[in-house]
């Protein structure tokens, strides 16, 4: 009987409660199934070798002027990309940020710095012409008791995003140099996911930097500073792991990102480090230094570059597992090279004026769009470099009273006009034996017309001094041979006529003379010019030139003026038009057989 009363005194004060019946669950077989969560998104942005480009490239074809890359415009494409995935997106550079325009050394990066911090990049590794300016100031070289790191120490405490190497150390400790701030690693997370960073530098900066600025540094082979450093990120709590590394490759077809086929792999720096590693060990590379556009898939890693200067951009989208946040490898989607245009032909989509050359007064251009809305040009950015740029401007247009009879062009691999005229005027203006450059050191080809010292500058952006070395004959012969011999790139050189082989390697060169055909005597002093990046044993010189007397080789230290501004005093002195000579100054000889794998890192 109690019983029952309690049952009615429950029922009443349900019903009272406006619950006539107690809820019953449904049969577990009845519930609707709950729809699997979704992979989490995660979208890489990656730019690479801006070298100071910050503004546009503009190319005047017939009845139109075009427009490519700019970091206003580019900025553009940046919020087109956060809007796609809000909080999903990580903006990468995989280095090389300064370095070849006046905006970018007037200031010793800090503008380029400005803009990336205003982008907000997560990260950027570091590249080896991050140590080009040397101390804080105008001097290229460090004076007693000035830091050889200063100007990138500066940009580093300036930067809100970390540069990463996770392969330089300091060579007197080992340990990474203090003045990086960080051990070449950086874990963020994004939408929940642990994501880790690691830069690296390519280990031929040893070599193509210059020596008064990276002398106390070692710059390790990248397999291993990589493990060590995936290592230390999974220990942190890593789940997907992306490099970001100053070291590239090249592929020639980018129309199918599964088919390497087309891959140089005696240019493949970054791809021979990704097909080492172990397999899960790196989700996705952002690469750089050779700028040659890659956006292949290296096993099931995606390897992305861009050919630099701000003309475009890389973009891979990783998706994770909702719940153990791995990395499902076979959702990866990548876009190659993306175009950075601030207008766009409307019938082609682009502003890539090699592309353009034939339509003439029928291209139309307008607003491009990008991922299904219009891409708008940043105005915050264009404020940001506005005021450096017209100090540019002005430098640029400032007329030197010489024209350039006709263009002048230069060639990596072989001799070329632009490197004949440079090197003759070194030597006539020094009064010297021989001249030497080596071919990386020319940055842009010589247009024709009046020329400004804006033309000098891109074609000769580096603060190297003029340095004269003076060698015996067989020193002489002995330098010219590590010149040629250590990698595929061709010194230009005037007071000599060279014989080389087809073929790179050790013995390339095959023989030297002077001009009229006489050969060098061994014991005779030669005075040999070059640029002081050269002369402290760089583009392969160091071992012959470290048996060379220390009074022989003047650095030009003292000197006032840069090797670049030299030339265009020498050549305003002269009054005359800049005329290439004829060629011939280097000639080849066919050795027979097939050429050996070609090593393309001494690219500076």
């Amino acid at each position: 009987m109690r019983s029952s009363r309690r049952v009615l005194f429950a029922c009443a004060a349900l019903v009272a409660a406006g619950c006539a019946h107690p809820p019953v669950p449904a049969p577990r077989a009845a519930q609707a199934a709950a729809p699997p969560a979704e992979p989490v998104r995660l979208t890489l942005v990656g730019t690479n070798d801006l070298h100071g480009w910050l503004m546009p490239h503009t190319t005047v074809l017939p009845g139109a002027t075009v427009e490519e890359g700019g970091a206003a415009a580019f900025a553009g494409y940046v919020a087109r990309l956060r809007a796609d995935n809000p909080d999903g997106v990580l903006l990468l550079d995989a280095g090389d940020l300064f370095q070849g325009t006046l905006a970018s050394n007037m200031t010793e990066g800090a503008v380029v710095v400005d803009v990336y911090n205003h982008l907000g990049y997560t990260a950027a590794a570091l590249g080896n012409h991050e140590f080009d300016y040397g101390p804080v100031g105008p001097r290229a070289v460090p004076g007693p008791g000035e830091d050889p790191v200063g100007a990138l120490t500066a940009r580093i405490q300036q930067a809100r995003f970390p540069l990463l190497s996770a392969n330089v150390r300091d060579a007197a400790t080992g340990q990474p140099p203090a003045w990086l701030g960080n051990d070449g690693t950086r874990l963020v997370t994004v939408k929940g996911v642990k994501v880790g960073l690691v830069g690296l530098t390519t280990p031929s900066t040893a070599r193509i930097g210059n020596p008064a600025h990276v002398s106390a540094l070692r710059f390790e082979p990248l397999l291993p500073a990589t493990l060590e450093a995936v290592k230390r990120l999974r220990a942190q709590g890593a789940e997907v792991v992306v490099g970001v590394a100053h070291a590239g490759g090249k592929c020639a077809d980018l129309s199918n990102p599964r088919d390497t086929s087309s891959c140089d792999r005696a240019d493949g720096e970054i791809y021979a480090l990704v097909e080492a590693l172990p397999p899960g060990t790196l989700a996705a590379v952002f690469a750089g230094h050779t700028h040659q556009p890659m956006g292949h898939f290296f096993g099931d890693v995606p390897v992305l570059s861009t050919s630099g200067q701000g003309r475009s951009f890389g973009v891979v989208e990783l998706f994770v597992d909702p719940v153990s946040h791995a990395p499902l490898p076979e959702r990866t989607r990548l876009q190659a090279a993306v175009p950075v245009c601030a207008r766009v032909e409307e019938t082609s989509g682009t502003c890539d004026a090699r592309k353009l050359k034939g339509l003439g007064a029928d291209a139309r251009f307008g607003p491009p769009t990008f991922l299904g809305g219009p891409v708008v040009a940043d105005p915050a950015v264009e404020a940001i470099v506005a005021p450096v740029l017209a100090r540019v401007d002005a430098e640029q247009r400032r007329p030197l009273g010489v024209t350039v009879a006709a263009p002048l062009g230069r060639d990596y691999e072989g001799e070329s006009a632009l490197g004949d005229v440079l090197t003759d005027a070194l030597r006539e203006m020094e009064k010297a034996d021989v001249a030497l450059l080596n071919a990386g050191g020319l940055r842009a080809n010589l247009r024709a017309g009046p020329l400004t010292y804006g033309d000098v500058y891109e074609v000769l952006p580096f603060d190297n001094t003029v340095a004269i070395v003076t060698l015996t004959g067989e020193e002489l012969r002995r330098l010219l041979g590590a010149a040629y011999g250590g990698g595929n790139s061709v010194f230009q050189v005037s007071g000599l006529k060279v014989k080389l082989a087809r073929c790179t390697g050790p013995e390339r060169l095959r023989d030297v003379t002077l001009p009229n055909g006489r050969p060098l005597e061994p014991k005779r002093l030669y005075r040999v010019v070059l640029p002081d990046f050269l002369a402290r044993g760089a583009g392969g010189l160091g071992t012959v030139l470290s048996q060379v007397p220390a009074e022989r080789i003047d650095l030009g230290v003292g000197r006032e003026l840069t090797l670049r501004d030299a030339v265009a005093s020498w050549w305003q002195r002269q009054g005359k038009p800049v005329v290439a000579p004829a060629t011939g100054r280097i000639s080849y000889v066919d050795v027979g057989g097939p050429c050996a794998a070609r090593d393309r890192n001494e690219r500076p």
